[in-house]
């Protein structure tokens, strides 16, 4: 059995971590490369780090700021934000990420996928997405969640594992910044639609909300950022309490 996953979010802007509520009100939530050799220490699966204002501001990930991260910690390192080409995740992967996070360049450029995944490997491309329950569809938005467009969260998700995604990470607007818990209806369907697997992300508030989305949400992973910023969920007292609730993940 697959062991359940535990990775904290970084989200920078202007060289800070900083964390919102549905995407907006932004308040500074300290040093990302302090706060990366922290979830390293304390036990985290692995880290992603999105630069959410790269795309706003059509600019390309900040390498150096991923090449400091990359040196202090010792799990997998998922990084996103601005990339559009081939060349961007070469760049990336040079200077210390594993994986890499796309988006908004996913949708305007779905053949992206396919040339990632066939130059690096399946396993190295997560695709990001970003969607918002209307009138009870889900649809996908872009850039930082300020675009919304015309496709389903479902029919988008089959279509990026077809074309060669390693992993979906999917936030639900909604949830996000909410600490209401997570999107679980949904995530359990995307679950059942796509054979890859899902992380969850966008409303953990308390460390019931990680054991939900792993037994009701069926996610494989489950992505939070300010319960772990503002030290509200500690890493290791939430993977105890996972393992005494049956589920699986390393200790």
């Amino acid at each position: 059995m697959l062991t359940k996953r535990i990775i904290p979010c970084l989200d920078i802007k202007n060289g800070r971590t900083v964390k919102g509520v549905n995407f907006v009100d932004l308040r500074d939530a300290g040093d990302p490369v302090e706060l990366a050799k922290i979830y390293s220490d304390e036990g985290a699966d692995e880290l992603v780090f999105l630069d959410i204002s790269a795309t706003e501001e059509r600019r390309r990930t900040l390498f150096d700021l991923v090449r400091k991260v990359a040196a202090t910690i010792n799990i997998p390192f998922t990084v996103g934000g601005g990339i559009s080409a081939v060349e961007d995740v070469e760049e990336l992967l040079q200077n210390g990420a594993d994986k890499v996070s796309i988006n908004s360049s996913a949708v305007k450029n779905p053949q992206l996928i396919n040339d990632l995944a066939q130059k690096f490997g399946s396993q190295c491309v997560v695709v990001a997405i970003d969607a918002k329950q209307i009138d009870g569809q889900w649809i996908v938005h872009l850039v930082g969640g300020k675009v919304p467009t015309e496709l389903n969260l479902f029919d988008w998700a089959k279509e990026v594992e077809q074309r060669g995604a390693g992993e979906i990470l999917f936030t639900s607007m909604n949830n996000d910044g909410t600490k209401s818990g997570f999107a679980n209806e949904a995530l359990a369907k995307l679950s059942s639609l796509v054979n890859i697997p899902i992380i969850a992300s966008g409303g953990a508030g308390n460390v019931q909300h990680f054991v939900d989305t792993f037994v009701d949400g069926k996610a494989d992973a489950a992505l939070a950022a300010s319960v772990f910023h503002f030290k509200e969920i500690e890493i290791k007292a939430l993977k105890q309490e996972l393992k005494n609730n049956n589920i699986e993940v390393r200790i």
